[in-house]
């Protein structure tokens, strides 16, 4: 799935939680990793850990929905199908944006970094997260 955007500004408490304990094996497991953060395609908050001190996510997380639709309509124009991840590598460290492609509730993962992450680990480790949120199977009720 591609980083596409829908109209839900929060996700069931079991897939919160959830993402939570993957939130937390993923910055215990890749060293470098400052800050997660889960929020809605339209740009509120649902979770976020850190180690690094983010004075206002609200504002992060509206950011980021933002950018994600100008690269939907990026890719869009240049028929580039299937983007998940945008990578920012900045002097100070990175920025990823990754799309939760969950068939009901998609969403949005924030991650921040120094800049010796080692990528290919965070990529490897952010692309099992995602994977297993987006299959994630709620429970009927």
């Amino acid at each position: 799935m591609s980083l596409s955007i829908r109209k839900s500004r929060t996700a069931p408490q079991l897939l919160i939680e959830h993402a939570h304990s993957l939130m937390k094996e993923l910055i215990m497991d890749v060293s470098g990793v400052e800050y997660v953060m889960l929020c809605s395609t339209d740009g509120f908050e649902l979770k976020s850990i850190q180690k690094k001190n983010i004075e206002n996510s609200g504002k992060l997380a509206a950011v980021s929905s933002s950018i994600l639709a100008m690269v939907q309509a990026f890719t869009n124009e240049i028929n580039l199908v299937g983007c998940q991840t945008i990578t920012l590598d900045a002097e100070n460290g990175k920025a990823l944006l990754t799309a939760i492609s969950h068939p009901l509730h998609p969403m949005i993962l924030v991650l921040l970094t120094s800049q010796d992450v080692l990528l290919g680990q965070l990529l490897y480790s952010l692309r099992k997260v995602s994977d297993e949120l987006s299959q994630y199977q709620l429970p009927s009720s």
